[in-house]
């Protein structure tokens, strides 16, 4: 696809008998290639993140949805099921390599974002890079060891995938807040509050505790309470995580630091799925230009 560009250019011929200038104008156009759309399918459209992903890309600028993906809602228009006011005229497929296979004709930049689970993401990305698309993984609860099998297929096969234990900012911002902290203070421990019991600790507190124990300092020397189970879980170097889980509760992670005569805390709260798109628009944005496995939305900020 081109665009055609056009330029208005202005000559000015010198008369020497009466040194007058005259003007002369003419315009000169060429055809240049116009920068298609990302195409993104979702994978896991039908979920509540994959609502939200819908939606969030629908309205970003160089990006359109182009594919839906769900064992649930088949064949239901995904734009109807995310309450959207216009049907986006694309229908919930349960079928993947289907999918692909029909948006792979258009010869055009796609991204696909896999919401699914841990036991198909790396099957999910082999079919994705079959068809020459990138990969963008928000699973959670996805094992390193899958990570470094799609790594090492991602080496042999020069695809791009973004590998996202978190798409949140703020979240993103709060560890790296904590590492520096931590240069300053040899006390720390982790409260997190849950509005249920899945999946505790959090990731968000088990990748603070993995990035302070990485550090190389051991935390909490003078904590008398080592086997008291009311103090909380240990993760990493002494660092102790405190899970509070109630119905209504956000999604919070604070850490607090001290140090003789002071408290330093440090607190991220998630009150809506939404808060998760701005990192999803950017990780696809910069996926495309990989060429290799990236683990962490941060190597981005």
């Amino acid at each position: 696809m081109s665009a055609l560009s056009c330029q208005f250019h202005s000559i000015n011929y010198l008369n020497s008998q009466n040194v007058k200038s005259r003007g002369k104008h003419f315009i000169s156009c060429s055809a240049q290639p116009m920068q298609s759309n990302i195409k993104v399918v979702i994978n896991g459209a039908a979920k509540e993140i994959g609502r939200a992903a819908v939606e969030a890309v629908t309205k970003a600028r160089g990006m359109e949805v182009a594919g839906a993906v769900d064992t649930y809602h088949v064949g239901e228009d995904i734009g109807k099921v995310c309450g959207m006011e216009e049907p986006l005229e694309i229908p919930i497929l349960n079928d993947l390599i289907m999918v692909l296979g029909s948006i792979s004709q258009s010869k055009e930049t796609t991204v696909v974002v896999d919401f699914t689970d841990p036991s198909s993401v790396y099957d999910n990305v082999k079919q994705a890079t079959a068809f020459g698309m990138k990969s963008v993984v928000y699973v959670p609860r996805i094992k390193l060891d899958t990570v470094a099998a799609l790594s090492a297929f991602c080496e042999k096969a020069s695809t791009g995938v973004l590998v996202a234990p978190t798409l949140s900012i703020g979240s993103i911002l709060l560890q790296q807040a904590a590492i520096s902290a931590s240069f300053h203070y040899s006390n720390v421990e982790i409260v997190e509050s849950k509005a249920n019991a899945s999946d505790l600790p959090s990731a968000d507190a088990n990748q603070i505790a993995k990035n302070l124990s990485d550090l190389g300092q051991i935390y909490n020397r003078e904590d008398p309470s080592t086997d008291v189970l009311a103090r909380g879980q240990v993760l990493g170097d002494g660092i102790r995580v405190h899970s509070m889980v109630l119905p209504g509760l956000p999604s919070s992670t604070t850490v607090h630091f001290s140090g003789p005569g002071e408290i330093y805390s440090i607190k991220h709260d998630i009150t809506d799925v939404k808060c998760l798109m701005p990192g999803l628009l950017l990780a696809i944005r910069k996926v495309v230009r990989l060429k290799n496995l990236v683990y962490g939305l941060e190597k981005f900020l």
